[in-house]
């Protein structure tokens, strides 16, 4: 029997097939690493038995986590809005609890996804949601490992997917690693939704910008600046980073402007 394998330590799931590939293509590469056990895999009937979903209010959204935590351990967040809700970033797993819960919260009319770390069981997401468009930068096409026709990649540099709800590609992390500006989030004053592109860093003070978070390569200058300037013209109060209380509540725009000025001093410092 063919089961759409799901990788648990990143979270990705494959295409179907009678056994699980060799290894995670998504894991077995620098920015993310195989356990020393070795390759392990689930499937999306087993993590319904073993785990569930985590509803939470993050500042206005609502985000959604996995308990107990699983793959990254990212939570997905939900955007409410007049003309549809837009699920940021993914999660593995998605239930008939979950389905009901976002149902009653409005339903989605689209999921948008940051960069592959994320994409995990984003096609059964969407076919639980009746076959809704997911959008993905097309730059990443090729860490696409479970293809359907919801799948809607995107090469501009920006692309509004609902009313003021836009995704801008900033690379760094990914050659199409994206965030999202949500122009009527903290009250009009603009939200970012930026997955770990911009990582909010535990203190909530400042924002990160890495090649490989779990082997602690940072991103070089000219990344860093690259980001800086795509994100130039941009305005936002808060950031909603990846996980739990990774929220920047006030002044987002200026805090990112630091954190790249802190960014690469660090890099260009001399050796003491």
């Amino acid at each position: 029997m063919k089961q759409a394998w799901i990788c648990p330590t990143c979270g990705t799931q494959y295409e179907p097939s009678e056994q699980p590939p060799a290894v995670c293509s998504i894991c077995d590469e620098e920015r993310q690493y195989v356990l020393p056990t070795g390759q392990q895999w689930t499937t999306l009937a087993q993590l319904r038995k073993s785990h569930m979903a985590t509803f939470r209010r993050e500042a206005e959204l609502i985000g959604i986590g996995t308990s107990p935590a699983f793959g990254i351990g990212q939570r997905a967040l939900l955007v409410r809005t007049p003309d549809g809700n837009v699920l940021w970033d993914c999660i593995s797993l998605v239930d008939d609890a979950t389905v009901e819960i976002v149902q009653a919260l409005g339903g989605l009319k689209a999921i948008a996804i940051s960069h592959p770390h994320y994409y995990t069981a984003m096609v059964d997401w969407s076919a639980a949601f009746g076959g809704i468009p997911v959008y993905l930068h097309a730059a990443d096409k090729s860490w696409i490992m479970r293809s359907a026709p919801c799948l809607k990649l995107w090469s501009e540099e920006t692309k509004e997917i609902s009313p003021g709800l836009t995704l801008i590609r900033v690379g760094g992390h990914f050659d199409g690693g994206t965030v999202m500006h949500w122009a009527q989030g903290a009250g009009n004053k603009g939200a970012l939704l930026s997955g770990d592109l911009l990582q909010v860093a535990p203190d909530q003070k400042f924002v990160s910008f890495m090649w490989s978070y779990p082997n602690f390569i940072p991103l070089g200058e000219k990344a860093v600046r690259a980001i800086a300037r795509r994100l130039d013209g941009w305005r936002y109060d808060v950031i909603y980073g990846a996980f739990w209380d990774r929220v920047i509540a006030h002044d987002g725009t200026n805090v990112t402007a630091k954190s790249v000025a802190r960014h690469i001093e660090i890099l260009q410092r001399d050796a003491r």
